[in-house]
């Protein structure tokens, strides 16, 4: 979104205007008169992105923070629907068109922030190191002495900025590392292979604009698919043979309210032992990951 936005830097915003909708309103700051007044012949002087954020910087050092979440799009072509348009943008002239903040669901966000408040929300003390340049040495003080399962951990934005639920089970796949095994389980092997395929999925899917899955919520700026959703290797593939091993079927489990897929093969469960001196995987303490839907309620 941010290379295709890009070209907005250098014009002059001649307004803002946020279209009247009977659907549920986007989480908004300041109110809409006061980001209007603030905008309002304002420079963009940038374009960047903190976290999975997009970041348009004013030439007051105020900053206007979209965050599209599952469903949103910052757009510089017509939006599919009129009627999820939260946000529209018009410049002066040099004008690279309407930049158009549309959002489906209403999981979106919306701020300006001053200096001020964008450190207090955004700053390195409340969000992790970015994805795409932590170390494995950052990785493995954010995460290894923690319990939790490896891949919902991944998605803590508190601990590294950046990793989203399909690059998580991607990520976790390819590094050869089972979903459920605690952090603090995790080998020194494990937490290379981990870094490793963090920076390789992530680039690639920036270079692939992204991935567009069947419901097409997903869009580039210009309103077209994305291209990493082909070379997906488990996500959504439930019940499919492993396209790596060619023996595991991928299975699906629920994690922290949220779908994980994997390969029971490629990605073996580690074991602990039990008090009658057996061995049981830790995906048998709370869930079954040879089915594709979790046990219990």
């Amino acid at each position: 979104m941010c290379r295709g936005i890009a070209l907005v830097v250098g014009s002059r915003v001649r307004g803002i205007r946020f279209p009247k909708s009977r659907l549920c309103p986007l989480p908004m700051s300041p109110d809409e008169r006061s980001f209007r007044r603030r905008v309002k012949g304002r420079v963009i002087v940038g374009v960047r992105r903190v976290a999975k954020r997009v970041v348009i910087q004013l030439d007051s050092e105020d900053a206007i923070v979209f965050e599209p979440r599952m469903t949103g799009r910052v757009l510089l072509a017509a939006p599919p629907e009129v009627k999820h348009v939260r946000a529209v943008i018009d410049f002066s002239e040099p004008a690279p068109g309407l930049l158009v903040f549309w959002s489906m669901r209403g999981l979106s966000t919306l701020h300006l922030f001053s200096p001020g408040q964008f450190a207090h929300v955004l700053g390195p003390d409340r969000i992790g190191p970015d994805a795409l340049v932590v170390t494995e040495a950052e990785l493995r003080a954010a995460f290894g002495k923690s319990r939790r399962a490896i891949k919902p951990a991944l998605l803590d934005q508190k601990a590294v900025a950046g990793i989203g639920n399909i690059y998580a089970s991607e990520i976790l796949h390819r590094a050869k590392v089972h979903p459920e095994i605690p952090c603090d389980r995790i080998t020194a092997g494990q937490w290379r292979r981990i870094h490793a395929q963090t920076h390789a999925v992530l680039h690639a899917a920036v270079a692939a604009q992204g991935s567009t899955l069947a419901d097409g919520g997903y869009q580039t700026v210009e309103g077209r698919s994305g291209q990493y959703q082909e070379q997906i290797r488990v996500y959504g593939r439930t019940d499919e043979t492993c396209q790596i091993c060619g023996r595991g079927r991928i299975r699906r489990i629920v994690q922290a309210q949220r779908s994980t897929f994997f390969c029971p093969v490629c990605q073996r469960a580690v074991r602990r032992k039990t008090k009658q001196g057996g061995r049981m995987p830790f995906s048998d303490m709370h869930t079954d990951p040879f089915s594709s839907q979790p046990k219990g309620p």
